[in-house]
């Protein structure tokens, strides 16, 4: 109690903002990530012929199930819906990659509060669309618009950035960090748990209307997002001062086409650091419940409770770790580390033929996204100025979005094409070149 009262006015603000960017955050998270467990049974609602299905869509899978088939995988069906959830994840991480530089360059002219109201609506708009998506058009439809509505993470990243200091900002971003891993922990659980409800069953003719079996997910979902809209319209506070405000709109409308091309040579080498670091990690966390089927023989449960067991490592380090180690040994040096111990996980997840060193490895792994995610946006924000930062963070979430539409289905192919072992080679040695760039990071200049 003692402590608060030693707290300035701007610190005070600080702290509650940060609470309610978390609280923002976690909703946020939660709604979107309560679809995950639903690919492959959505694939037998929208198309219950499989890939011989006369119609669009049986066209558009066909070429999926036919590499699955010659894959050799014991279950082909399987294999081609965890292909085409990877689709549906590639095109909502597309649709960030192009839109979030863009909200982020939106909000550093328009504040951060108004764009984030934007954006949750836009979300809460596509949850509608998916409560009443019996047809699969629908359901692209709802992906597209949550997938150009999903750069509200970036505008609260610069919210963070806004009301730390420069010398607290990693332990500031870190609580981005503990929202993702809190909300990928609760999300896929709700999905599992709502979508044993099917509405259809509860309410004759209800189909004519468009629900569908998915429509109870969908509407824990919308009502998080609602929620989630209330709460940022009332407790939300501007944190970005009309004073500080970017002008430069002509130059900021093409963020998404400047990934690399930043004036500051330190933020375009982060952003690659980052690009290529997520393209072996979302592969892995792709192709995880794969290798714990092919060694362990994991049920859905079991797999469920290891990306919990993830999850709840994620939050001790990014809670505790980061926090506390970000001002004494700085950024880069965190970063390094993260990098160096996303090498060594990805080994011992190549030949990890026993529990015990599986779950050591899987901890190693959250361990380095863990010290890695914050400490890299905490870098690029500290390479921009205040004018800019919303931008800069933004084109920098972005490059996660790229390498999550793209990491994903590469990593897919590889393990199948050439097995688990060689799969998980591969990701290591992807990611020496990051390891090696941070090493030529500039030490950022943190003012008080």
């Amino acid at each position: 109690m003692a402590s608060d009262t030693t707290l300035t006015p701007e610190q005070t603000k600080s702290k509650r903002t940060l609470g309610i960017i978390f609280l923002t955050l976690f909703l946020d998270l939660v709604g979107f990530s309560i679809i995950f467990p639903l690919f492959p049974a959505m694939l037998d609602y929208y198309l219950p012929n499989g890939a011989g299905d006369g119609s669009l869509l049986g066209q558009i899978i066909a070429p999926i199930a036919d590499l699955a088939e010659r894959s050799g995988a014991e279950d082909p069906r399987f294999m081609t819906a965890v292909l085409f959830g990877g689709v549906l994840g590639s095109l909502y991480s597309i649709l960030q990659f192009i839109c979030a530089p863009l909200w982020g360059a939106y909000s550093d002219k328009v504040g951060r509060r108004k764009v984030l109201l934007i954006t949750i609506s836009g979300l809460a708009l596509s949850y509608v669309a998916w409560f009443f998506a019996a047809s699969f058009w629908v359901l692209i439809l709802a992906r597209i618009l949550g997938g150009a509505m999903g750069g509200n993470l970036s505008v609260a990243t610069a919210a963070v950035a806004d009301t730390t200091t420069r010398e607290k900002r990693s332990s500031g971003l870190a609580i981005v960090g503990i929202a993702f891993g809190l909300g990928f922990i609760v999300g896929p659980a709700i999905g599992g748990l709502f979508a044993k409800i099917n509405l259809v069953e509860y309410f004759s003719g209800a189909e004519a209307f468009g629900i569908n079996p998915f429509s109870a997910p969908a509407l824990v979902s919308l009502v998080l997002a609602i929620i989630n809209l209330i709460w940022v319209a009332r407790s939300f506070e501007e944190t970005l001062p009309q004073d500080k405000r970017s002008q430069a709109s002509e130059r900021k409308s093409l963020a998404v086409f400047k990934l690399f091309q930043s004036p500051t040579p330190a933020i375009r080498r982060t952003n690659l650091v980052y690009l290529i670091y997520m393209l072996a990690f979302s592969g892995m966390e792709f192709t995880l419940t794969f290798l714990a089927v092919e060694r362990f023989d994991f049920s859905p449960a079991q797999n469920g409770g290891m990306f919990v067991f993830i999850g709840f490592v994620l939050i001790i380090v990014q809670g505790g770790i980061v926090r506390r180690l970000a001002k004494p040994v700085g950024e880069k040096r965190l970063a390094v580390a993260g990098l160096a111990c996303g090498t060594v996980a990805f080994l011992v997840l190549a030949n990890a033929s026993s529990l015990s060193v599986f779950f050591t490895a899987l901890a190693i792994m959250a361990f380095s996204i863990g010290l890695c995610s914050p400490t890299l946006s905490a870098l690029v924000s500290l390479y921009s100025t205040e004018q800019e930062q919303g931008a800069a963070l933004g084109i920098f979430r972005s490059a996660g979005s790229l390498a999550r539409a793209i990491g994903p289905l590469a990593a897919a192919l590889l393990y199948f094409a050439y097995g688990s072992n060689n799969a998980y080679l591969a990701g290591s040695m992807l990611i020496v070149l990051p390891f090696l760039m941070a090493l030529r990071l500039p030490k950022p200049i943190k003012l008080a």
